[in-house]
């Protein structure tokens, strides 16, 4: 009985294709579902994004749509270059599709069936979308309600077809106070992954933590992020250190006084 369970929990799960990070989400991201990546400018949102995208293509045979309301495809081609993958390839191979409009454009787009969205998602049979960034939504309205209308509607046409969305949310903080509930955004989707920066010893890290998963057990821990030429990488936890989501950590005093012992 326990080995079936597992075994339908495994089958309903999208690995991100990045190990340390499916580990983290306890095989993948829920099939079917929403999950927002937040972090301030530079941390890795975007990076994270087109991974997800790469990795379902390669790996997993699973066409992608990428929707970008902020950067010229040109852009995100030559971005995923630099960590090792070949978005122009990926369409010409008809395994992708990139569509760089603005927010209140797609909306209208998303709400129609036979629209750009409901073709291209048919064209390609696409299985993964990457949204690059809900934060545009708030070019529309300032109206906190209607905000929330507008992302219950956008993610909702998302999920009309059986793809799994990844969306990026930027943080207005680089370090220190930390936000989930802008417009109700973390009610809305399924799985909350958030990415900060760190200071440690005058340099500056990155940091990865899974805060939400609805239904679903996740590794709580907070572990460093690496992006570099092959991909992101996410390594082991910070261990000694308290106040990671400060920005500023400092180290245990459980290991501080070990060190003051043996001086």
């Amino acid at each position: 009985m326990v080995d079936s369970a597992v075994a339908k929990a495994n089958a309903d799960r999208v690995p991100t294709g990045i190990d340390g990070l499916d580990e983290m989400l306890g095989g993948g991201l829920l099939y079917n579902s929403v999950a927002v990546i937040k972090g301030a400018p530079g941390t890795g949102k975007s990076c994270l994004g087109m991974e997800f995208i790469s990795k379902g293509i390669l790996d997993y045979n699973e066409s992608g749509l990428i929707i970008t309301f902020e950067e010229f495809p040109r852009q995100l081609y030559r971005d995923a270059i630099s960590i090792g993958f070949d978005l122009r390839a990926y369409e010409h191979d008809q395994k992708l599709r990139t569509i760089f409009t603005t927010p209140a454009v797609f909306l209208r787009e998303i709400q129609q069936p036979g629209g750009i969205f409901d073709r291209t998602i048919e064209e390609i049979s696409a299985k993964r979308v990457f949204v690059d960034s809900m934060t545009q939504l708030e070019r529309i309205t300032q109206d906190p309600v209607q905000l929330r209308e507008l992302m219950y509607t956008f993610l909702n046409g998302l999920l009309r077809y059986d793809i799994t969305a990844l969306v990026t949310q930027e943080d207005a903080f680089i370090t220190g106070n930390m936000s989930v509930a802008e417009a109700g955004l973390s009610y809305i989707v399924d799985t909350i992954i958030q990415l900060r920066y760190v200071e440690i010893s005058s340099s500056m890290d990155r940091a990865i933590l899974v805060l939400k998963h609805r239904a679903s057990n996740h590794d709580k821990s907070i572990r460093r992020m690496l992006i570099t030429s092959s991909g992101i990488e996410v390594k082991a936890v910070f261990e000694g250190r308290e106040g990671i989501l400060s920005g500023n950590p400092y180290v245990t005093r459980r290991i501080k006084k070990a060190e003051e012992f043996l001086k």
